[in-house]
């Protein structure tokens, strides 16, 4: 009997080790997706009793930080189901992206050429070493900024919710604010700080950290010249220049007289403080200091365009990542200069790079049109407001024109597939096309009319 003990042991470790490291990923998001649900179902963790679609749409929103609630946070959840699901967000933000580092190139399984690929792609390093070193510095990175951020917003929730209380509010809220996940104990978010400037300072500077990812935050600590940045950290910064300014501005024309947002308020300072905070969440953080349900069409159409988008790479953040958009950006630049090299800050991108970006674009618009299409089946609601909900679960954002609530059970499930694939995919999808594969036989080339 301790034979085949013995034997059943090596074999699945056997298979672990054969099983790509992505795929062993999704598998932790998914157990701990499961757990937390588990958790969330106890008397303990919930003022009334909710149902298994509430705990697991809840945990899956919370490990992908993504901020989208068919429940009140503050109203349902005990502070033990409130410290439960600021602990899935940390684990679902920092912890299975920091497992990603050390399952790919430091723990038993074997990284190869396939892996290092990956990881040079993704992480732009080439060695454990570098590798074990950006851990470290994503560790210090965390506890410094959501120790930070917890103690300046302690000025704003401490002499309004007393010590105790304002304390755990702070450190909620700038966990929920670095990792990106938009979660929020107030009923109506953060709309009645909408002009408080230390929420206006502290939680963007959180998500916006949070959100360029940690190959960046180490690049800039790493080297303090901008010619010793990699080419991932230029691109990076360059691409998250341009959008926030734009998105700032463009929410302040476009909303600036409607009465349900910016329009309420007399004074441009106003005005222009709710426009930068909306602004700069839209990418990825989902917290919200006006209603959402009563953007512009057209505000809400910009809005769709940069979840779509997210923030960086090896970050918090979702989406198709900014350096994804500003390679598709440059290549069609080079298209139609008829240039047969893609460079960029005197480096120059390759094919590969550029193949890697088209996959990754199609498959994502593939699964956020996918997602509209059911959603559309299987619910009678407006179809912007479901397209809004469908691309906020894929960028993992989590803003909402109150469409949450109205989903089915088979509309929860889909907003929860969208959230784990919106998570888990492009790592996965990265893994399969870092895969050299080296053709045996060479065709001859043919013409495809395009256009």
């Amino acid at each position: 009997m301790e034979i085949s003990r013995s034997a059943l042991k090596r074999r699945f470790w056997r298979r672990v080790a054969t099983t790509p490291p992505p795929a062993i990923l999704a598998g932790l998001y998914a157990v701990l997706i499961v757990l937390g649900a588990a958790v969330f179902k106890l008397p303990i963790s919930t003022t009334v009793p909710i149902t298994w679609s509430d705990a697991l749409f809840t945990a899956t929103s919370a490990v992908t930080v993504t901020g989208l609630a068919v429940l009140d946070t503050g109203l349902v959840f005990t502070l033990f189901g409130e410290m439960v699901l600021a602990f899935l967000i940390q684990l679902g933000g920092l912890g299975l992206m920091t497992f990603a580092v050390l399952i790919l190139a430091a723990l038993g399984l074997p990284v190869g050429i396939t892996g290092r690929l990956y990881l040079r792609d993704d992480l732009n390093q080439s060695s454990l070493q570098q590798l074990s070193d950006l851990v470290g510095t994503i560790l210090k990175v965390v506890l410094i900024c959501e120790l930070a951020g917890a103690a300046l917003l302690c000025m704003t929730f401490v002499p309004e919710f007393g010590l105790w209380r304002g304390i755990w509010e702070s450190v909620f809220h700038s966990v929920s604010a670095f990792n990106n996940a938009g979660f929020s104990t107030f009923s109506n978010g953060l709309v009645p700080y909408a002009t408080d400037p230390v929420i206006n300072i502290v939680i963007p500077a959180l998500f916006i950290i949070g959100g360029i990812g940690y190959v960046v935050v180490s690049d800039i600590f790493r080297a303090k010249s901008w010619r010793n940045w990699s080419l991932h950290t230029k691109i990076m910064l360059l691409g998250t220049g341009f959008l926030i300014p734009w998105s700032v501005a463009m929410f302040a024309v476009l909303e600036w007289t409607n009465p349900a947002t910016l329009g309420q308020f007399d004074d441009a300072v106003s005005k222009l403080t709710v426009s930068w905070f909306q602004g700069v969440t839209t990418r990825t953080a989902g917290f919200n200091t006006t209603d959402i349900s009563g953007l512009h069409d057209s505000t809400a159409m910009m809005f769709i365009s940069l979840m779509l988008i997210g923030g960086g790479p090896t970050s918090t953040a979702g989406g198709i990542k900014v350096t994804t958009f500003v390679v598709m950006i440059l290549a069609t630049i080079a298209f139609f200069r008829r240039q047969t090299q893609l460079t960029a800050f005197g480096r120059s991108i390759g094919l590969e790079q550029v193949l890697k970006v088209m996959a990754l674009t199609a498959i994502s618009l593939i699964v956020v049109f996918v997602g509209i299409f059911l959603l559309t089946l299987s619910h009678d609601g407006d179809f912007l407001d479901i397209s809004f909900e469908v691309a906020s679960a894929f960028g993992t954002v989590g803003l909402s024109r109150g469409y949450t609530t109205e989903l089915s059970d088979t509309g929860r499930a889909i907003i929860i597939a969208i959230m784990f694939l919106g998570r888990v995919g492009p790592l996965t999808l990265g893994f399969f096309l870092a895969t050299r594969v080296t053709p045996r036989v060479r065709y001859p080339e043919g013409q495809v009319h395009l256009g």
